[in-house]
């Protein structure tokens, strides 16, 4: 594509940008001289600024931008001032995006007259799914007219030039390309990792590497002088916002600072490399060229002796600025949820037919969709042509049309974090990794972007969606489609899971899910979607009503032991859920009268007080568990019952899980010896009762 480089940028706009960039040096040069007190690790802007300002200038209040680590200009241009940075480069409790929480220029912002910011981490081109999942949100809102905008928006995402080696980049770059989003990756290329070379790190620039995708258009330029940055900048916004297609912008720069406070530019770059950077400083080309045309040298060096008392005055301010209070420490991992009670009609009464829990399913989202045109579901084969591997998705393609239940790729990660996008922006999305199996590649996003979001933005930014996991093992699945995933999951804090054993708490729960802000993970035992598997009959229900709702956190008692068992001192209770309910059952017929077992249903939250109260009661206990037994959720929760329960145990808090083997092997005879079944739960219920 090809884009001119007329001159159009104003005396307002090149003095505007002359203050912000002396600005940005003042900061910098007092971060430096006072290191003893800016002591968390930060970057800097120094010789990025051209084009970040240049960026900044263009950007309106509709449209949403992710800066990076090094993005303070930007920020400054955005109209952020120096002192509402310093709160965070000081992690002060006034941190107007984190409270505290996070890194300098990690910014989240959804001030009404400012573009909008989700929260983003710092693992190295991360932002690049969720933000581009911002741009897959606006175009279904715009498709589908759900609110009205003065212009079209536009989504900046900012990265570093090393960033591109990252598959999850790639990964955006592919989406944007064939959905033709509008973004523009802006990638700020100075030539340096952290010690690494541009010659040690890939074979070409960004601008040649996406040449492969197909639809993204580029530009490139040196992002150095103000002037040609903002020339640029200008014709880059003014195609993607009245094109609504993807670009990327390659931006030759600079760095004059360090890395970081912490992995300082003497450690790794000799004098010649420094001088090298210096001699293209974007202030002094600015400068340059302002004297060139015409402008007073002494009004020019009056802006940067005003820029320094500016900064001084707010750092000094800053640095007395009130530290968070620890009682907050907590705040934020979760926002309230709205479903705090178990609603509507469980079983109606005008039918008596039972229906399958992959049923379940598809009518709580069908339900769901109806009603709410912000729902939409996509993932690997879940559209109208088969309706999900599992069937668990068929009829929604065909009712909804290919917009709203749509297939993607193989892209895990970008399946799950951009989810972080679209919820930003007001939409729910409702995803599927096909296997449990292979949640492994979405992990990155799901711990580094998800759990976090919402307590480094300060509530600000939940993650708002519904990841469907099809689960566990039965008939031969095999080692790469039978996987228990639980304990891995359980251990990110800020992700809800439930894990339901039959069709109505199903239905029950993804309503739940769907009302609550906060990311939930639904994880579905496959052997339980069509009751095919032996002694799974009771996964079917009759289907709750339209209005059923169940809530996160609450236990089921599904089977009570006899008072006169339990006044004897001979019942236990078994805490387990999804197909261990199941296995429970069966095994509890040859114990009548001595087994309680209670479903837990969710696992995060968890509803320990049920649990408690019935351990408390019969003073023996089983954790079962699908997953192999060491380190996992069963054993970490059988051990806080032992603490809790202590005084009242009249057996140790036992567990039974699957062998500790790292895959499920695809022979049955092998499968079942690995797994628990109802005649290995009758085992250790002798056992446990024996005591």
């Amino acid at each position: 594509m090809e884009f001119t480089k007329e001159n159009i940028v104003s005396k307002d706009i090149l003095l505007k940008a002359f203050h912000h960039m002396m600005i940005a040096k003042a900061t910098a040069d007092i971060y430096e001289e006072n290191r003893g007190i800016t002591k968390y690790v930060h970057s800097t802007s120094r010789g990025h600024e051209a084009v970040q300002l240049a960026t900044a200038y263009q950007l309106k209040k509709d449209d949403w931008v992710s800066p990076y680590y090094r993005d303070e200009a930007m920020l400054l241009g955005m109209g952020f001032t120096p002192y509402q940075l310093m709160l965070q480069l000081l992690a002060k409790a006034e941190d107007p995006f984190s409270g505290g929480r996070s890194y300098y220029s990690h910014p989240s912002s959804l001030d009404e007259n400012l573009p909008k910011i989700i929260h983003q981490s710092s693992a190295t081109g991360m932002q690049a799914i969720p933000t581009t999942g911002v741009a897959q949100g606006l175009k279904y809102i715009q498709e589908f007219n759900l609110k009205q905008f003065d212009e079209n928006p536009v989504v900046v995402c900012s990265l570093g030039d090393n960033s591109i080696t990252e598959g999850e980049v790639s990964e955006a770059f592919q989406f944007a390309a064939l959905h033709q989003l509008p973004i523009i990756f802006l990638v700020q290329d100075n030539e340096w990792g952290i010690s690494v070379k541009k010659e040690e790190a890939r074979t070409s620039d960004a601008y040649d590497f996406a040449a492969g995708f197909v639809g993204l258009e580029r530009m490139k330029f040196n992002g150095t002088d103000f002037v040609e940055s903002f020339t640029q900048m200008k014709q880059a916004f003014d195609f993607v916002r009245s094109e609504q297609k993807p670009l990327l912008v390659c931006a030759r720069t600079v760095l004059i600072g360090h890395h970081t406070s912490g992995v300082r530019r003497e450690f790794y770059r000799d004098e010649a490399d420094l001088e090298k950077h210096r001699s293209e400083d974007p202030g002094l080309i600015l400068k340059n060229y302002l004297l060139n045309e015409g402008f007073e040298e002494n009004h020019l060096n009056e802006i940067e002796v005003e820029a320094r008392k500016i900064v001084e005055k707010d750092f000094e301010k800053a640095v007395a600025a009130e530290d968070p209070k620890t009682e907050t420490v907590e705040d934020f991992v979760f926002v309230p949820t709205p479903i705090l009670e178990e609603t509507g009609t469980r079983v109606p009464t005008d039918t008596k037919e039972k229906i399958v829990m992959v049923d379940a399913a598809i009518h709580a989202i069908q339900e769901i969709m109806y009603k709410h045109p912000e729902a939409l579901l996509y993932g690997q084969d879940v559209g109208e042509r088969i309706g999900g591997v599992f069937r668990e998705t068929v009829t929604l393609g065909k009712k909804f049309g290919n917009k709203r239940v749509f297939n993607t790729a193989i892209q895990e990660a970008y399946i799950i974090g951009s989810t972080v996008g679209m919820s930003a922006v007001g939409l729910k999305p409702i995803v599927e990794v096909q296997f449990a199996d292979y949640l492994y590649p979405g992990l990155n996003q799901l711990i580094t972007e998800i759990s976090k979001s919402s307590y480094l933005s300060m509530g600000k930014f939940p993650v708002s969606n519904i990841i469907r996991v099809p689960i566990g093992a039965y008939g031969g699945g095999g080692p790469y489609h039978s996987g228990s995933v639980e304990s891995i999951l359980c251990n990110i804090k800020g992700i809800k899971i439930a894990y339901p054993s039959n069709a109505a708490d199903f239905k029950g729960l993804l309503k739940a899910a769907f009302y609550d802000p906060n990311p939930v993970i639904m994880l579905e035992h496959k052997g339980l979607y069509w009751s095919k598997v032996p002694g799974t009959e009771d996964a079917k229900t009759i289907e709750p009503a339209e209005d059923y709702i169940l809530p996160f956190g609450k236990a089921d008692k599904i089977l009570e032991a006899d008072q006169t068992e339990i006044d004897e001192g001979r019942s236990m209770v078994i805490i387990t859920y999804g197909m261990g309910v199941h296995w429970a059952k069966a095994a509890a017929k040859n114990f009548k009268g001595k087994v309680e077992i209670i479903d837990l249903r969710t696992l995060i939250p968890l509803d320990e007080s049920l649990v408690f109260e019935s351990v408390k009661t019969h003073g023996k206990c089983l954790v079962l568990t699908e997953e192999p037994l060491q380190n996992s959720f069963a054993e970490a929760f059988a051990s806080r019952i032992s603490k809790e329960c202590f005084k009242f145990l009249d057996a140790p808090v036992e567990t039974l899980g699957s062998l500790n083997i790292p895959a499920v092997p695809i022979n049955l005879i092998l499968e079942k010896e690995m797994l628990p079944n109802a005649e290995k739960v009758s085992v250790k219920i002798s056992e446990i009762l024996a005591y």
